[in-house]
């Protein structure tokens, strides 16, 4: 397998603040990177990692079984966090960590339909397993739907003609491929949309790779469970690449830190709210210089950090 430095590792592996007993979780384990560092920080600590693709379970196995003698690989998706450490005996864990980025060789992977910038099958499935690709979004849901999620999901300012562009080609045949989308993209784009530095379809291809594995949703799930396993000084470290994540992670670290519902001139809380979340910092993390040089991507990464209480 070839070197592989993930987003923020030094800032992960601080937010975490290890213990050599601990037990953690990586929630989307992708090459391992991320898992490596926590393990050279274990001596009779335990490791979980997580991932909804299969290969990456298999690859990253290789590289971090020399690394943790206490390590569980599981496939599966984060949304189902607590059936997993239910699974495993685990009550509650010392530390979590989520890269919600999707990992470079599912991206390099042109058959898995994930780059505009390749042909192949529209899929986008991050488990394949699963049933709904992105082929059958683009062929069957309605008009109204797409236009709804290229405008949530990918923030596409020209959602609604996309959208029906794509329902009047794929009236004539199924659209099948993903420079299939990239070319109907395009021709529904004015020109000046088409001068810009962004290529045209990443927007689009986001919002259908949210849909497809239904991102958003499990987000939400797996945050609300990854709060209550924690341990008492337990972190929670979730690093996001797009606006929509990072305010999901933010609204649940403040409704466990700060979701007291009382007016402010009452003198004590009565409506019931338990804090149970700190935040480590005040401002989410972000890519030093250095890393920007050397990894461009972790440009638009941040890194939220909440500590159990």
């Amino acid at each position: 397998m070839e070197a592989h430095v993930p987003v923020l590792l030094r800032e992960c592996v601080e937010g975490l603040n290890i213990r050599p007993d601990g037990t953690y979780v990586d929630g989307t384990l992708g090459r391992g990177g991320h898992s490596a560092a926590i393990a050279a920080h274990l001596t009779t600590g335990r490791l979980i990692g997580i991932d909804r693709d299969r290969t990456a379970i298999d690859e990253a196995g290789e590289r971090l079984r020399p690394l943790c003698a206490r390590l569980d690989l599981i496939h599966g998706n984060f949304r189902d966090l607590g059936e997993i450490l239910d699974g495993l005996g685990v009550e509650r864990a010392d530390g979590m960590l989520f890269d919600l980025g999707v990992s470079s060789p599912q991206l390099d992977n042109g058959e898995r339909g994930f780059s505009y910038m390749r042909d192949a099958p529209l899929d986008m499935r991050m488990d394949r397993d699963d049933a709904l690709t992105a082929r059958d979004i683009v062929n069957g849901w309605s008009e109204a739907e797409l236009r709804r999620i290229f405008f949530e999901y990918g923030e596409e300012r020209y959602s609604q003609k996309i959208a029906a562009a794509i329902v009047r080609k794929r009236a004539q045949r199924p659209i099948g491929t993903t420079l299939e989308l990239v070319d109907i993209i395009r021709s529904a784009m004015p020109p000046q949309a088409l001068r810009e530095k962004q290529h045209p379809a990443k927007r689009c291809f986001q919002a259908l790779r949210i849909a497809v594995n239904d991102e958003l949703g499990a987000l939400r799930q797996m945050l609300d469970t990854a709060i209550e396993r924690l341990a008492p000084g337990g972190r929670l470290c979730v690093i996001s690449f797009h606006s929509l994540e990072d305010r999901i992670v933010k609204g649940a670290i403040r409704s466990h830190e700060n979701g007291c519902t009382c007016p402010p001139e009452f003198p004590v809380c009565v409506c019931g709210f338990v804090k149970t979340l700190r935040s480590v910092t005040r401002h989410p993390v972000t890519a030093a210089e250095d890393e920007l040089q050397m990894n461009p991507r972790s440009r638009s990464a941040k890194l939220r950090i909440a500590e159990r209480i």
